[in-house]
């Protein structure tokens, strides 16, 4: 197994770094387990009061590497969904510290819904994100059918997920998906004095206030995640699902027929 999420204490902040580059840092099981075992080091280390996830190289996060979701000897949607994102949301959220999510690059499907759970986005300039499911046939997952309706409202959210047309940072800060822009020549500096003001105020305090608006925003994210699961899973049986990954990988128009 090699090491596809880094981890370095920058002052009291964790920032921790997706690491396939090559894969646009596209998740595989191991990535994810590593991700959930920075968070857990992150939850547990009195040391760290805030964490900064980012992804090496030229993108965030491409979302699930579609090579692993069609494996037939892979883990399968359902293992993908049950002990991939949704414990890393789970994770995010129930995180008793601020979660800063330092959106690089490309933000794709899996990846933009986990930076959008985190409690704060900041985006490159060059940054763009990208409801991408329904262009292989599948749904919005990741809590993202949950989150984007309360950021955007649903007319905008209901386009970004069924067009899967590229959202640029720009549009994101205007539509109110992220607190802000960077420049990218600055933008880990930037993102990182974010992270380390946030690590200096009251720690306990912040954490209530993730409570409240756990309570509030998130209040039915479990219900969610399990509606997700279910469509998701109906939505990985359809041949446009086949299709539409067999054409992404073959760099190819997809031909769907609604089946």
């Amino acid at each position: 197994m090699g090491t596809f999420v880094t981890t370095a204490l920058r002052g009291t902040v964790l920032v921790v770094t997706l690491q396939r580059p090559d894969k646009f840092n596209s998740f595989h099981r191991e990535q994810a387990l590593q991700l959930q075992a920075a968070l857990r080091m992150a939850d547990t280390d009195d040391d760290i009061r805030a964490v900064l996830l980012t992804g090496a190289g030229k993108a965030f996060c491409a979302g699930q590497d579609l090579a692993e979701a069609i494996d037939p000897n892979g883990p399968g949607m359902r293992v993908i969904l049950t002990e991939h994102f949704n414990p890393l949301v789970r994770m995010i959220r129930d995180l008793k510290k601020p979660v800063i999510a330092a959106v690089n690059g490309i933000a794709a499907g899996a990846g933009a819904n986990l930076a959008l759970c985190c409690d704060l986005v900041v985006a490159s300039d060059k940054a763009s994100f990208l409801q991408a499911f329904s262009s292989i046939g599948l749904i919005p997952d990741t809590g993202g059918t949950l989150l984007l309706p309360r950021l955007i409202g649903f007319g905008k959210a209901s386009a970004a997920m069924m067009l899967g047309e590229k959202i640029t940072a720009e549009e994101a800060l205007s539509m109110g998906m992220i607190y802000a822009i960077f420049p990218d020549e600055t933008f880990f500096e930037r993102a990182l004095e974010v992270a380390t003001t946030l690590a200096a105020r009251p720690t306990r305090a912040l954490a209530l206030i993730k409570e409240a608006l756990n309570a509030t925003v998130f209040a039915d994210l479990d219900a969610q995640l399990t509606t997700e699961l279910h469509l998701q899973l109906a939505a990985a049986k359809t041949r446009d699902f086949t299709e539409g990954v067999n054409a992404f990988l073959e760099k190819r128009t997809p031909r769907f027929n609604g089946n």
